[in-house]
């Protein structure tokens, strides 16, 4: 028979991560949800609310990733899987009324940035950037951003987009103090929650509306598929989100679906080793004298330490170190042999880059920042190559 639903709420996060999505337990059912490869789904008359009818609307094997992310983060409704991290961010995007604002991180990751400042320039909404580990100033420019839309007769007249950790430089926002502040003020609150993952940070449990999720990151956590997921947390919401992904077409492949849910078995065993992994080496990486400044919010005197402490099950897997310059962030970078010069994170194997060589990064990111995405090599080994780097990078 099936898991009850009231039986499997009692279980430990590190547990639901892998029962979660399964079939029921029946004689000769299969252990893992099948693959369906169909365009179109059999129907007569009305395609009816809740009909698969074509396979841009539906497709069963996305349900189970859905189901399960959205058990993990708290949600009382399925989330919504996306065939990037960016057409969810785009999808949550689009909640905000026309001519509304947007408040969102100055460091938040490039492709959201890249994407807000893009549609605001069409003059679809207004976008305020802030520096999101500045409580006081959010709240300021939500409250301007509240005078401005006064007249907007629109649900959502201001959007507060949080990212905590930020993507590079790891500044952490108070999210239940800028919640509530933005709720007080009409806003409506999306959070990022891929560097956390619903493990160690779960945005929905402080009042957000929607969290966004680049699923290729530590969801899927092999560097071997692109996906996105939205989570809502009302019907409303997923309505509404659910028709955007429809029409813009922004759907996940079944192959696709079905990796992310492999990867998500083993989520709680990556996340606990990497995190590991990560506050050994920022321990180390502080006293190491190439390095000019690091930001983890595990390290005690991080500025993020204390709110991380409190509002966090632990401090993530990614550290950002700045060499002083791009030369000799470019010497750690090509030295490395262990470490894989190569963009994106949260896989099993660690990799790093000089985010500046993005030219879309903020100028505000240093010409000598690294971004570390810590996997689940032995530290001693990864210790090992980062020090020959670091030899390398102050010579």
């Amino acid at each position: 028979m099936a898991m009850s639903a009231d039986h499997r709420t009692g279980l430990r996060p590190s547990t639901r991560v892998v029962s979660l999505g399964r079939p029921p337990h029946e004689d000769d059912a299969a252990v893992n949800p099948p693959i369906t490869l169909s365009s179109t789904y059999v129907g007569t008359g009305a395609v009816a609310s809740g009909s698969r009818g074509y396979g841009r609307y539906s497709n069963p094997t996305w349900d189970p990733f859905e189901e399960a992310l959205a058990d993990l983060e708290g949600a009382q409704v399925p989330g919504l899987l996306y065939g990037s991290g960016l057409a969810a961010i785009a999808s949550a995007l689009d909640l905000v009324a026309p001519g509304g604002t947007v408040v969102m991180p100055a460091h938040t990751y490039q492709g959201a940035l890249l994407g807000a400042q893009e549609t605001a320039a069409t003059g679809r909404f207004d976008l305020v950037t802030v520096d999101i580990a500045d409580t006081r100033q959010v709240v300021e420019a939500l409250t301007e951003a509240q005078r401005a839309t006064a007249d907007l007769e629109h649900p959502r007249p201001v959007m507060l987009w949080l990212e905590s950790p930020t993507n590079p430089m790891l500044e952490v926002a108070d999210m239940p103090a800028l919640i509530e502040a933005a709720h007080s003020r009409d806003a409506f609150v999306v959070a990022d929650n891929t560097f956390a993952t619903p493990l160690l940070q779960r945005p929905l449990s402080v009042g957000a509306d929607v969290v966004v999720h680049s699923v290729t990151k530590y969801l899927a956590g092999h560097s071997d598929v692109v996906l996105g997921a939205c989570v809502p947390a009302t019907a409303e919401v997923r309505d509404l989100l659910l028709h955007h992904r429809s029409i813009q077409g922004a759907i996940a492949g079944p192959f696709e679906a079905w990796l992310g849910l492999r990867g998500l078995r083993t989520l709680a065993l990556r996340v606990e080793r990497s995190c590991a992994n990560a506050q050994i080496l920022a321990d180390r990486l502080a006293e190491h004298p190439a390095v000019t400044a690091i930001r983890y919010p595990g390290l005690p005197d991080d500025p993020g330490h204390r709110v991380a402490a409190a509002q966090m099950d632990g401090f993530g897997a990614i550290i950002s170190i700045d060499l002083g310059s791009a030369a000799a962030a470019d010497r750690l970078v090509e030295q490395c042999r262990l470490w894989t010069p190569a963009t994106s994170l949260g896989g099993v194997e660690s990799l790093l880059e000089r985010r500046r060589r993005h030219t879309a990064e903020p100028e505000s990111v240093p010409e000598g920042l690294v971004r570390l995405s810590v996997g689940i090599e032995d530290v001693e080994d990864l210790w090992d190559d980062l020090t020959a780097g670091l030899a390398a990078a102050g010579s």
